[in-house]
C-alpha cells in the first residue's frame, strides 16, 4: 500500500509513471460502499432532455414533457437526502451550454490516487471536463491522469472492492471505447489493483446501470442483462447478489448510491430493490427523481465520490 500524502500544489497528472502513486490523505475512496463523507454533484440550472441513451430518445419519442420546475424541486430533495445522511455535498459551477452537466458521474473519476477526467463521447458533454478540472483545482484535489486514448466516461468505472474495478466498454457505436477503458486498467493495474474488462451492449449506455456495489460482499445487479462471467467473477469475489428486475433496471432502478453502514440513496421507482433491502435492515433514502432520470441518468450517474472512509 502506498504511502499517503498532502498535496499542497494542484497538479494535472500526480500519476506516477509504472505505478507507486502516494494515496491521498484528505480526498479520495477505495472502495464505493464505506461510509461516504464528501460528494461531488452536477447543477440542475440548465437541465433539459436529449437525445443521449436509449431512454432518453424513448422519453422524447413518447412526447413527454419536460418539466424544469419539477426537476429542480427533486434534485434539492436528493441534495437534502444527502446531507440528512451527513455528507458534505460540492457542485460543480453551472454552465448553461451544459445541459447535461448534472450527471457528475461521467466527466471525471475519483481515485485514491487523485481524480482522473475522462474523455466524453458525445460532443455536446465535453465541456464538463473542463468544469470538473475546475471544480478539482477549487477543492485542491489533483489529477491523477486524464484519458487521452479514444472515450471514456465514469460511469464505466465501477469499483467493486479495495483494490478490484469492473471496468466497462461499449466500443465506438457506445460511450466508452475499449482503448479508452485500457489505458484506465493499464493505469490501475500499475497501482496494484486488478481489473476485470466488460465490453457491454451500448443500449446499456454504462456498466453501472446494471451492477452497483451496496455494502461489503453486497451488490445490485441485474441478472436479466449482465454477462454471466461478470456474475460469476462477483460471485467468485464471495459477493452476494440483489437482483434488479430488467424493467427497473432500464428505469435505472439498479443505479444507486450505497451511503456507507447499510444505508443506499435510490430512486423512489426502485421498488423491488428497495423492498429488498429494507428486509436486510438497510435503511432507505428514496427521493422522487422522474423528471430527472426519464433523461437517462440515475442517482448513481449524478454523483462522485470524494471522500469515502476506509473499509
Amino acid at each position: 500500500m502506498a504511502d499517503s500524502v498532502q498535496v499542497d500544489q494542484f497538479s494535472f497528472k500526480a500519476r506516477r509513471e509504472g505505478g507507486g502513486t502516494p494515496q491521498l490523505n484528505q480526498w479520495g475512496a477505495t472502495s464505493d460502499y464505506g461510509t461516504l463523507r464528501s460528494v461531488l454533484l452536477g447543477p440542475i440550472e440548465n437541465y433539459r432532455w436529449l437525445k443521449t441513451s436509449s431512454l432518453s430518445k424513448k422519453t422524447l419519442r413518447r412526447g413527454v414533457q419536460f418539466d424544469p420546475a419539477v426537476a429542480r424541486a427533486q434534485h434539492r430533495e436528493m441534495v437534502s437526502a444527502y446531507e440528512s445522511a451527513g455528507v458534505e455535498v460540492h457542485t460543480h459551477a453551472p454552465d448553461p451550454h451544459l445541459p447535461y452537466q448534472v450527471y457528475a458521474r461521467d466527466s471525471s473519476v475519483m481515485t485514491p490516487f487523485g481524480a482522473i477526467i475522462t474523455h466524453m463521447a458525445q460532443y455536446w458533454r465535453r465541456g464538463e471536463n473542463i468544469r470538473a478540472i475546475e471544480t478539482y483545482q477549487r477543492l485542491g484535489i489533483p489529477i491523477y491522469d486524464v484519458v487521452t486514448v479514444g472515450t471514456f466516461e465514469g460511469g464505466d468505472f465501477n469499483v467493486i472492492e479495495p483494490g478490484s474495478v469492473l471496468i466497462g466498454w461499449e466500443g465506438p457505436e457506445g460511450r466508452s471505447m475499449e482503448e479508452g477503458a485500457r489505458q484506465v486498467a493499464g493505469w490501475m493495474e500499475a497501482e496494484g489493483w486488478e481489473v476485470k474488462l466488460a465490453d457491454i451492449d451500448p443500449y446499456y449506455v454504462h456498466i453501472d446501470l446494471m451492477v452497483v456495489m451496496l455494502a461489503h460482499k453486497l451488490a445490485a445487479v441485474c441478472l436479466d442483462c449482465t454477462d454471466p462471467e461478470i456474475v460469476d467473477w462477483l460471485k467468485g469475489k464471495g459477493i452476494e447478489i440483489v437482483d434488479v428486475p430488467f424493467r427497473e433496471t432500464m428505469a435505472l432502478g439498479c443505479n444507486v448510491v450505497a451511503l456507507g453502514e447499510d444505508r443506499v440513496l435510490l430512486p423512489a421507482g426502485s421498488k423491488t430493490l428497495k423492498a429488498k433491502l429494507k428486509a436486510l435492515g438497510f435503511t432507505i433514502y428514496d427521493p422522487e427523481l422522474g423528471m430527472i432520470t426519464q433523461g437517462g441518468g440515475g442517482v448513481h450517474c449524478m454523483c462522485q465520490s470524494l471522500v469515502r472512509d476506509p473499509v
